[in-house]
């Protein structure tokens, strides 16, 4: 039950009255300058208790609404919405405003046109070995000339940072994330070219292959670093099957989108860093500790490192 922010009394206080009134024998005024009250609100709540009703608060929603919408454009806005028509389109074919075709789309649960697709099931897979498939994924940073809006709080940071006088261009974080145990290796490079992403597939093939992890397939989105000729080169020389997601479906390569955005919020952004070149050499610490002690959520509690078996050595 919600009380008016100003009211005196509550159900409790209410019966109390009823109940000093009705039954020890208290005279009105009495009951309701002991209550803080006025005899007419006294009145009222020994009238309701007296006939039985309830002491909590009536609601204010008058009994009728003659300016209501009718029922029948009520049902008319929802059939015109299923058939995915903007607000701006309902209210002109029905001559409604446009502020009251939104409303009554938000009551009945139609405010997002993507209320109208059902919501897709979750699509969660893993590879039953380690090496079978890497995931693979590239983030896009700022490099730090001084801390920025995230970490001072401060919004004029940010327009600075628009303006170019707290960003000297941008680095790139190449992840590459093991499906099934979600063993992980990052670098922070300076491009997102083709060459740099074939050096990093080199480099992190050699790392997975140093724990005992021989990669297989590598899944991608379809960037142009991962399209191209050289990138396909690289792979067909270390004999590795590419998948690449369907456009505008990064879900498929969740487990790169979800380990980015836990590097970002346990190592880009978790501490002020004084330059980017401070920032960076803080990321091989975060994923010494996100692949031996971090407890995964996706993986009863426990580290990545983990599901290997034949893990050899530490993560330098």
């Amino acid at each position: 039950m919600k009380l008016h922010g100003n009211a005196r009394t509550c159900p409790n206080s209410r019966a109390l009255i009823a109940r000093r009134v009705l039954e020890q024998g208290w005279s009105l005024a009495a009951a309701a300058e002991a209550a803080g009250v006025s005899e007419p609100t006294a009145r009222k709540w020994v009238r309701r208790a007296r006939g039985g009703e309830s002491l909590a608060d009536r609601s204010s929603r008058p009994r009728r609404s003659p300016n209501r919408l009718a029922a029948p454009l009520v049902g008319a806005i929802e059939r015109l919405r299923r058939v995915w028509m903007t607000a701006a389109e309902i209210a002109e074919i029905l001559d409604l405003a446009l502020s009251t075709v939104s409303l009554w789309l938000k009551r009945i649960g139609l405010g997002k046109r993507s209320r109208l697709a059902p919501p897709e099931p979750p699509n969660r897979y893993e590879r039953r070995h380690p090496g079978e498939l890497v995931h693979v994924d590239i983030k896009q940073l700022g490099r730090i000339l001084r801390p920025g809006h995230r970490v001072t709080g401060n919004p004029l940071s940010r327009k600075k940072r628009a303006r170019g006088l707290g960003v000297a261009g941008w680095e790139y974080v190449h992840v590459m994330v093991d499906d099934h145990s979600r063993l992980a290796y990052a670098e922070v490079l300076d491009g997102l070219t083709g060459r740099d992403a074939v050096l990093f597939l080199r480099r992190a093939v050699a790392w997975f292959a140093e724990r005992g992890v021989a990669v297989k397939a590598v899944m991608s989105d379809n960037g142009s670093c991962y399209i191209c000729d050289v990138h396909q080169q690289a792979l067909r020389e270390l004999g590795l099957r590419h998948l690449r997601i369907r456009p505008r479906r990064p879900r498929t390569n969740g487990k790169a989108e979800r380990f980015i955005q836990t590097m970002l919020n346990e190592w880009a952004y978790v501490r002020v860093y004084g330059t980017s070149a401070e920032r960076t050499a803080a990321l091989p610490l975060f994923l010494e500790r996100y692949n031996f002690r971090r407890p995964h959520g996706s993986l009863g509690k426990k580290a990545p490192a983990t599901r290997l078996n034949n893990l050899v050595g530490n993560y330098t």
